[in-house]
C-alpha cells in the first residue's frame, strides 16, 4: 500500500508541476508576441548555422503542398512564448515550437499544427479533453493533398507525466539508490519495459492512418530528446530523481526511441533522432546549455520539456531529415 509520506509528496510534485505550467503561461503570454515570419526565419537559419548547418548546406526544399504538425505537448511546445496560441488554449501549442521553426523555412503554402498537451495516440481519432477546451481528433487536420506530416507521439502512451511524479516522489526515500526502478519491477517485470513495448503497435497503427489519410505526404516521426544525462547518475537534489534511477529512466527513453524508430522503418515513415544531436544539453546542465528544463525550469517551458533552445535543436533535425 503507497504510505502517507509518498502520496503526499506524488501528490505535492504533480501540483507543483501544475502551478508551474500555469505560472508560465501567464507569464509568458503578457511578455512577448510572435514575430514576424522573416524575422523567425532569420534567427532559425543563424542557430542552424552556429551548429555548422544553414538551410542551404541542409539542401530544405519547401513541400509542395499543405504541411499538418501533430502531436503531443513536444511537438506543441508547451509554455514557450508565444503559448498557448491557438485552440483550445488547454493545447498549449507555442509559435516556437520546432514545427513552426520547420514552417519558418520551408513556408509551405499551407501550415496547420494540431499537436496537444499531453497527447496520446487514442487522440488521433478521438476528441481530447483538456483543461481549457477540447481538441478536434488530430486527424480531423489531414487531407489528400497533404505533403508533409510531422509528428511526436508515445511518450503519453507509456505514461511519462505519472512516471516523473512517482519517481521524483520516491527520490526523497533513497536519493542514492534506485526506488523507482524497484516500484517499477516489483514482481518481476519490467512495467516501464512492458509499456514500451505496448506502445509500438500504437504508434505503427497511428503511422498508418496518416498514411491512409494523407497518401502523398512525407511522414517524419520525430523522436524525444536527450531529458536526462547521457551518462552517470543525474543530478539529485537539483533535479529529483535518484542516482540510481536515472540510468533505468535513460534507458527506458532510449528503448522507446529505438520502438518509433522499428515503427517508423515498418511503415512508410522517416524516424527523425533527436535524442544524439541533444546529448549534452539535458535537465542536469546549466541553464544557458541546458535544451530541457528539469522540475523548475529556468526558462519559459514545461517541466521535463524542451525549451526554446531544445525545440530550435529539433528544428534542425526536421529539416536536415527533409534535405536528405
Amino acid at each position: 500500500m503507497e504510505s502517507a509520506v509518498r502520496r503526499k509528496a506524488k501528490y505535492g510534485i504533480t501540483a507543483g508541476i501544475a502551478a508551474t505550467a500555469l505560472g508560465f503561461a501567464t507569464m509568458v503570454a503578457t511578455i512577448q508576441q510572435p514575430a514576424p515570419a522573416g524575422l523567425r526565419t532569420a534567427a532559425l537559419t543563424q542557430a542552424m548555422a552556429a551548429s555548422g548547418q544553414t538551410a542551404g548546406t541542409a539542401g530544405v526544399k519547401a513541400p509542395g503542398g499543405p504541411f499538418v504538425a501533430l502531436g503531443d505537448s513536444y511537438a506543441a511546445g508547451n509554455l514557450i512564448p508565444a503559448s498557448p496560441v491557438g485552440t483550445p488554449a488547454g493545447c498549449l501549442r507555442s509559435t516556437h515550437n520546432y514545427s513552426g521553426d520547420v514552417q519558418a523555412v520551408i513556408r509551405a503554402g499551407r501550415y496547420v499544427d494540431a499537436a496537444c498537451s499531453e497527447a496520446t495516440t487514442a487522440d488521433m481519432t478521438r476528441p481530447q479533453h483538456t483543461v481549457a477546451g477540447t481538441n478536434p481528433p488530430q486527424f480531423n487536420a489531414l487531407a489528400p493533398r497533404d505533403s508533409l506530416v510531422t509528428i511526436t507521439i508515445g511518450g503519453n502512451d507509456v505514461g511519462f507525466k505519472p512516471i516523473l511524479a512517482e519517481c521524483v516522489a520516491l527520490s526523497v526515500t533513497s536519493p542514492s539508490g534506485h526506488p523507482c526502478k524497484r516500484h517499477f519491477t516489483a514482481g518481476g517485470t519490467d512495467k516501464l519495459a512492458a509499456a514500451v513495448k505496448a506502445t509500438g503497435p500504437k504508434v505503427a497503427a497511428v503511422l498508418q492512418g496518416i498514411r491512409h489519410r494523407a497518401p502523398r505526404a512525407r511522414i517524419l516521426l520525430v523522436g524525444y530528446p536527450d531529458i536526462l544525462p547521457n551518462t552517470g547518475t543525474g543530478c539529485w537534489p537539483a533535479v529529483p530523481l535518484a542516482h540510481g534511477d536515472v540510468p533505468y529512466l535513460r534507458a527506458t527513453e532510449v528503448a522507446l526511441n529505438r520502438t518509433l524508430a522499428r515503427a517508423a522503418a515498418a511503415n512508410g515513415a522517416t524516424f527523425v533522432d533527436t535524442y544524439r544531436a541533444t546529448i549534452g544539453h539535458d535537465v542536469c546542465q546549466r541553464p544557458g546549455t541546458r535544451w530541457v528544463e528539469g522540475l523548475v525550469p529556468a526558462s519559459p517551458a514545461y517541466p521535463f520539456h524542451p525549451n526554446r533552445r531544445g525545440q530550435q535543436a529539433i528544428a534542425r533535425q526536421v529539416l536536415a531529415a527533409l534535405g536528405r
